[in-house]
């Protein structure tokens, strides 16, 4: 077991910026004070690998937009062979994360399984939102060779992707469910959403949904480009969607006519918060923010909760014991964190190892999800993520980066760091970077920064450019509601050899690039250890910009330097400073030189590192979007 350090100030400036997306109508309730939380000891860097799975294994390229599956193809859970979780493996995955994989509602007809049609007139694109669940006891149909042994082609992935050595992550989506949520495969004993609901009240505390009590729901006025299946006819598509009394739609809206760009597809779960914003829950005592989760679920003992936390604690417990080892929670800032703590401590309580990740955009509520709402990751979107498309695009410097670590230090390990998901623009699109080389240094700072664990998302190691309207998804990103290929990742796929055979040469570059990184990422100790950021020292320093960065990761066992140049046009020829405070804690002697191997490039970058007056220095010159990262040799 590695000696593992807290992490040392590393970082930036904060910009202020509000939740992405569509907020809450309701108020927000106000946090709770949060306490430090204390090193976490953990012995490796862990690696999350995003799939979309709907459209990871398919190798259909017709692209014909609003297709069906039929035309554009759709992927399966038997299509992640062996050799494409190999293939995943090697970037250096700990856990991969099947996003879509719950029933979900869509446009298609599987009648002859059982399964009730769905109505297009609620629903976001033909494949569907993955975010609009309709049985949480299920998984996705479309996802299955034969649907009506869904489960057990679910249950044999899981097992295939254990057998790799990887685990296994589904999205629960607390928040809000398909308007038309109708579970086949709950457990006896079990009801569905809603179906005990008073629905005479607007709110009742065991209600799962509130109500527009006295009308009727009616669907939005569509604008143009946004109409159901792009305004092709399909059976049921008429405009109606009968909904009495009309049910609070998934963001918060309270109209019985939501608007187009309300989550209209949805409907907001109801956890004991009034319409007014207040609780009708038991609230944690002063001082749960820093006890344990195991102390948390003691708590809940014996405490009364609203209807809605025992359904996602069946929910969560369900899929725990079918196999899943944790969960990506959306949205979770939009649900009570008292609702975090009951649930998460009972998750821990059946799999104290599972791995529980939030989608949370507010800063200001990082801590207390981290710490009353028991967390263990948190997306750095606000501020990090943000900040590296700003220097990526030219709009920001990398001076930036030391005061947003600095502000996040305690927390360090447990914001997730990620350059892609599927709410993002792909790297390589235009509207982001333009090409997927131009993002490198900022995916090795990202990927080294900090202790906390990286995200990958499927085809961003090959340079995937989210290219053409797949009908309601857009260009730039690649679709998460229709049928698609995704042909940089299906020249990967090679016809599910998944072995790289129709990448370009440049394409081929590029994931080998990411695979040096995330090896180096994953094996080296000093990853674990600490960290200080030498920018400050180095900065100005001739030759130094402010598209330069450097910071150095020590343990123990290992030293490492590492350097980026973000600028896309000049090289950059400077000196790095090493301040006398590492130089002394790495036992060097007030004079010496040290050779430096570099671990990232095929060709290595030569250095030493020069010590004189317990001062360090290096003499570095790195190409334009080149980055190093340098072991110091005894």
């Amino acid at each position: 077991m590695r000696a593992i350090l807290p992490l040392s100030a590393l970082t930036l400036s904060a910009v202020a910026l509000g939740l992405a997306g569509c907020a809450p109508s309701e108020p927000d309730s106000a946090p709770q004070q949060s306490v430090a939380q204390a090193p976490v000891e953990v012995t490796e860097k862990l690696v999350v690998y995003q799939m979309f799975t709907r459209l990871f294994g398919n190798t259909v390229e017709n692209n014909v937009p609003w297709g069906t599956a039929e035309q554009n193809g759709v992927g399966k859970f038997n299509d992640i062979t062996d050799e494409a979780l190999a293939g995943i493996k090697q970037l250096g995955t700990t856990h991969l994360w099947y996003t879509g994989v719950p029933h979900h509602a869509l446009v298609a007809d599987y009648t002859q399984y059982g399964i009730s049609n769905d109505d297009p007139d609620v629903i976001k694109g033909r494949a569907g939102s993955p975010y609009a669940v309709k049985d949480y006891y299920s998984v996705n149909p479309d996802l299955a060779e034969d649907p009506a042994n869904r489960m057990a082609e679910f249950k044999a992935l899981v097992e295939r992707t254990h057998a790799a050595d990887m685990k296994v992550l589904i999205d629960i989506v607390p928040n809000h469910v398909a308007r038309q949520y109708e579970s086949l495969g709950k457990p006896e004993g079990v009801e569905n959403f809603g179906a005990s609901d008073d629905t005479s009240v607007a709110y009742a505390r065991d209600n799962n949904f509130y109500y527009v009590v006295g009308e009727e729901f009616s669907v939005p006025d569509f604008e143009p480009g946004f109409e159901p299946l792009g305004g092709q006819s399909y059976p049921g598509l008429d405009g109606q969607f009968a909904e009495s009394p009309a049910k609070w739609t998934g963001n918060g809206s309270r109209s019985a006519k939501p608007h187009v760009h309300d989550w209209y597809e949805t409907v907001k779960i109801n956890y004991g918060v009034r319409p007014d914003g207040s609780h009708d829950f038991p609230s944690l005592p002063d001082g749960y923010a820093d006890k344990s989760a195991a102390e948390h679920y003691a708590f809940w003992q014996g405490q009364d909760v609203p209807d809605s936390w025992t359904k996602f604690r069946d929910i969560t417990l369900f899929w725990t014991e079918f196999g899943i080892d944790g969960f990506r929670f959306d949205m979770a800032e939009m649900v009570p964190v008292e609702f975090w703590s009951y649930l998460n401590s009972h998750i821990k309580h059946a799999n104290p190892e599972a791995f529980l990740l939030a989608e949370v955009y507010q800063p200001h509520l990082y801590r207390d999800y981290l710490h009353l709402g028991k967390m263990d990751y948190l997306y750095d979107k606000v501020d990090l993520y943000d900040k590296l498309k700003d220097i990526i695009q030219g709009n920001a410097s990398t001076d930036a980066i030391v005061a947003i670590e600095q502000m996040k230090a305690d927390i360090e390990h447990h914001m997730l760091h990620f350059l892609e998901n599927h709410d993002e623009q792909r790297i390589a699109s235009p509207d982001f970077a333009g090409s997927a080389e131009r993002a490198l240094p900022a995916m090795v700072l990202s990927a080294t920064l900090s202790t906390a664990p990286t995200m990958l998302y499927f085809g961003q190691d090959v340079g995937e450019a989210g290219e053409g309207d797949a009908g309601f998804g857009k260009a730039t990103r690649t679709t998460i509601f229709d049928y698609w290929g995704v042909p940089a990742h299906q020249r990967w796929m090679n016809g599910g050899k998944f072995d790289g055979g129709q990448l370009s040469e440049q394409e081929k570059a590029l994931r080998d690039y990411y695979i040096r990184l995330m090896d180096v990422t994953t094996s080296a100790p000093a990853m674990m250890g600490k960290a200080v950021h030498t920018h400050t020292d180095s900065r100005n320093n001739p030759g130094y910009t402010d598209k330069t960065f450097s910071y150095v990761r020590f343990d123990d066992e290992q030293k490492l330097i590492i350097a980026s140049n973000f600028s896309d046009s000049d090289s950059v020829t400077t000196t790095l400073t090493i301040p006398s405070a590492v130089t002394r804690q790495w036992g060097m002697p007030w004079e010496g030189e040290y050779a430096l191997n570099d671990l990232l490039n095929v060709d290595g970058i030569e250095g030493s590192l020069k010590v004189h007056n317990h001062i360090g220095t290096i003499e570095l010159t790195l190409a334009p979007l080149q980055s190093v990262i340098w072991e110091v040799q005894p």
